[in-house]
């Protein structure tokens, strides 16, 4: 009996101090008979910083019960309130909203405590997260002036981040943040609950970032990191972990923020869905930088699957694999579904870039407008912030190069670079030099142009950007070794499902795949990917590219029923990808899929640039100019004839 005493008092005097993992190993060898409402509550919260949520509701749940039967109507509602916290972050939400009605009948009528500050905290934040900012303040207000009568810091500071939060949204930004430097100075001091200081810091933290204030968001990072380090704790200090990767990905240490984001992740599965899937959206940003494409696709796949729309890094995924339609779509689709101003901008620049390599520069420009007039609505101190600078001269120069305005393109992407360097972000800085050397090339400045292409190649190089490597090297004449690549896709495959059925159809292209791959293995190719209905191949010579795609056309023509293949084929120089360097990447890839494309049925179409040097006993075609979406200039190909 002695040892159960000793051990309950040593639970209790553990989670009096915040000791949270002592105090869940001391409750845990408690006979659970021996626990009161309080030890419930307590050894909920043990287990909650302990990154075991399933035992905290458990023992929340447990807590509640037990204060409703001893008739402590304030002890009941505090766990009400908790657990809707619980079951939101989870994504229940009916459940959770009924934790909220059970807390507010509790709470009805009794004299006011802090539970009420809690409860009306929580009306202001959903207001909040509604976009009801005006609202919002006034319900914030109410909770601080609440708090303050009944003396709970932790409501006070949490109002305090609320009200500078909506300040902030509403394009208040010098009064949001002199709120919400005073909300999260109190938390590193230490006045204030745990769970209430990472709240806080999380709100300054997005706050900052989102109106590119990355001065300010680095520095409450670091203050934020130094407090979870000091808390050694899983579950919400995964929240600080996503906040440190997104200040290593823009300083550039890629590895150290891919390692704090899967711990994050791993950390916050079960907490807090939404802010996991921002973990895993920060690794599909940090995969896609380096070419690993397949590994950030899987990412943004987890982040959408967990409730954050994966944009616009999905789309510029897709406009890295010179799937330019698919860009196009997947932002504006983005874009059309969201009106809250700052979560525009953060798609607009990647809108810009999109529709440049659609060809279409009138919705750039329209793009462009829009963010800076954002911009303009966000400034800090009656200037705007460098980053924002820096991306919207980003975008203009991106313009001017496509409308081939040079000397204007070199003005505004100079002007980029330096604010990217002052910023400290080297991959952002890199890429706007490669951009400026692009416009100093065809200004006719040669050499300055050469100097900022191989600034921009030493950075990422350094970074580890291999795709954004492999385009400088493309503008510099260094691109890596030589391949032939050749695309196969059927023809009207919607149709021919529509008139054969599932089962033919299924039949009918299981021996359509067979015979292609065997064609391109026989004739000595890569299959690098399927492409939906089609295939992805790689050769070391254009002579047995030609073969094999005269190969398919005839195996296929050979058989009683087979689908119309269209083909095309590109010789130039590419770069590896993926996480296992088993995909192609570059200009030229896109340039074959886009023959391929451009290609009718039953045609072989083959880039002229393909041909040069090589003999060819098929026919040739005259040649044609192809004009190719996203490609610059029209390519001229000729069509090889088969039968």
């Amino acid at each position: 009996m002695t040892q159960v005493i000793d051990t309950l008092e040593d639970a209790r005097a553990a989670a009096a101090r915040q000791a949270w993992r002592a105090a869940f190993a001391a409750y845990g060898d408690v006979d659970s008979q021996k626990l009161e409402a309080a030890d419930h509550e307590a050894f909920g919260e043990a287990a909650w910083w302990s990154g075991k949520l399933d035992e905290a509701i458990s023992h929340r749940e447990r807590a509640y019960a037990a204060y409703t039967a001893a008739g402590d109507l304030l002890g009941a509602a505090r766990m009400a309130l908790t657990l809707n916290w619980d079951y939101s972050g989870r994504g229940s939400f009916a459940v959770a909203g009924g934790w909220l009605a059970n807390a507010e009948r509790l709470l009805e009528g009794l004299p006011e405590a802090p539970e009420h500050g809690r409860l009306q905290l929580v009306h202001a934040l959903t207001a909040l997260f509604a976009g009801e900012l005006e609202r919002a303040v006034e319900l914030f207000d109410g909770v601080y002036e609440l708090a303050k009568r009944i003396g709970d810091r932790d409501v006070q500071m949490l109002a305090l981040s609320g009200k500078g939060r909506a300040y902030v949204k509403a394009g208040e930004i010098d009064k949001g943040l002199v709120l919400l430097d005073e909300a999260t100075a109190s938390a590193m001091c230490g006045d204030l609950r745990a769970h209430s200081a990472g709240l806080v810091y999380c709100i300054t933290i997005s706050s900052c970032q989102d109106v590119g204030d990355y001065r300010r968001a680095a520095e409450w990072t670091e203050a934020a990191n130094r407090w979870c380090d000091k808390l050694d704790l899983t579950g919400f200090p995964g929240a600080c972990r996503i906040h440190r990767a997104e200040a290593l990905r823009l300083r550039g240490d890629w590895p150290a923020a891919e390692a704090q984001a899967l711990e994050a992740c791993e950390e916050l599965q079960d907490f807090d869905h939404f802010i996991a899937a921002s973990g895993h959206y920060e690794i599909g940003e940090i995969r896609r930088r380096r070419g690993d494409f397949a590994g950030a696709e899987e990412a943004y796949r987890v982040s959408s699957e967990m409730g954050r729309d994966p944009q616009p890094g999905l789309s510029l995924l897709r406009l890295a694999e010179g799937k330019v339609d698919a860009a196009v779509a997947g932002i504006s689709r983005a874009l059309q579904d969201t009106t809250d101003p700052l979560s525009r901008l953060r798609r607009l620049p990647a809108q810009v870039e999109i529709a440049i390599a659609a060809g279409d520069l009138r919705t750039a420009r329209a793009a462009a407008d829009e963010a800076e007039s954002i911009v303009d609505s966000y400034k800090i101190g009656n200037q705007r912030a460098v980053a924002f600078d820096a991306t919207l001269h980003l975008a203009r120069g991106q313009i001017l190069l496509a409308e081939k305005d040079w000397g204007s393109a070199v003005t505004a992407l100079r002007r980029a670079r330096d604010e990217w360097q002052e910023v400290g972000a080297p991959y952002e800085t890199a890429c706007a030099r490669m951009l400026l050397g692009t416009a100093y090339t065809r200004s006719g400045d040669e050499h300055a142009g050469i100097a900022e292409l191989e600034g921009a190649l030493a950075a990422f190089e350094k970074l580890g950007a291999r795709v954004a490597e492999a385009h400088v090297k493309e503008r510099l004449g260094r691109a890596e070794a030589r391949r032939t690549f050749l695309f196969t896709d059927i023809v009207d495959s919607t149709r021919l499902l529509d008139t054969l059925g599932d089962e033919k159809w299924k039949r009918l292209l299981a021996r359509h795949d067979e015979l292609v791959r065997e064609a391109i293995a026989e004739s000595g190719g890569e299959l690098v990917k399927q492409t939906g209905d089609g295939f992805f191949a790689s050769f070391e010579n254009p002579k047995t590219a030609i073969e094999a795609a005269v190969a398919i056309q005839r195996a296929l023509a050979a058989e009683i029923v087979a689908p119309d293949v269209r083909i095309g084929a590109h010789t130039a120089g590419a770069f590896r990808t993926g996480g296992d360097a088993t995909d192609y990447g570059g200009q030229g890839v896109h340039i074959a899929a886009r023959i391929g494309a451009a290609a009718t049925a039953g045609e072989i179409l083959v880039s002229t640039e393909t041909l040069d040097g090589i003999g060819t006993t098929f026919r040739i075609s005259e040649p044609r100019a192809e004009t190719l979406k996203g490609i610059e200039q029209p390519v001229e190909v000729v069509s090889v004839g088969w039968r």
